[in-house]
């Protein structure tokens, strides 16, 4: 028995709250089009003047949809957004369906994670710039400038996080497990996102 863990990588965002779902998605369809083991069409899209794979596929895109719109509900629930930033951890795991079995009866299908994606992602207060903009001392050329250092820090970081996913699915493949289903895609995965202090809150999903 191969009692090795599954591998673990953390990947390292930041986002104002206007670009937050916008680069969660595109970080997460990166991903996705790496671990997606059935033939897709291939497409991109454009995000902070990067060009991103897209998963065109319905049940990928609703879900991942779904689930940056449930961490935007949680930042506008939350009052700290406004005034400091906001450190959020979206955990996804790959799983491996494993049939158990007895003398006498078959168990329940287990599921392990067989890969583990960590995005720590850092969320800018809303009045990142207002203090720029309210402030007597302050002139339009520091508003710009701040904006500036915001979106290069973005760009930055997004371009950084998917080099590291494709310099990993390129150079690490051992540990994932053989295919045995004829599903069209044979491992469902875990998605979970966790604001700094609190316990994980989401959902397992699977890809069919």
């Amino acid at each position: 028995m191969d009692s090795r863990r599954p591998p673990e990588y953390t990947l390292d965002l930041t986002a104002d709250r206007s670009h937050v779902r916008d680069i969660v998605k595109g970080l997460l369809h990166t991903i996705f089009f790496h671990r997606y083991f059935t033939p897709i069409f291939p497409a991109t899209h454009e995000l902070l003047d990067l060009t991103l794979p897209f998963v065109s596929q319905p049940d990928i895109e609703a879900l991942i949809e779904t689930r940056t719109t449930t961490l935007l509900r949680h930042l506008d629930t939350t009052s700290t957004t406004r005034n400091s930033p906001t450190f959020l951890t979206l955990t996804l795991q790959f799983l491996e369906r494993k049939r158990r079995r007895t003398w006498f009866l078959q168990k329940p299908d287990e599921e392990t994670p067989w890969e583990t994606w960590h995005l720590n992602i850092t969320v800018l207060p809303t009045n990142n710039n207002t203090a720029l903009r309210n402030s007597s001392l302050s002139k339009n050329s520091s508003t710009d400038y701040n904006s500036t250092q915001t979106r290069h820090l973005m760009t930055y970081e997004l371009e950084k996080a998917t080099w590291q996913v494709l310099e990993i699915a390129n150079q690490q493949r051992n540990h994932i497990p053989p295919i045995t289903t004829n599903e069209s895609n044979p491992f469902p995965y875990d998605l979970k996102i966790k604001r700094s202090g609190q316990e994980g809150w989401g959902g397992k999903m699977g890809i069919f």
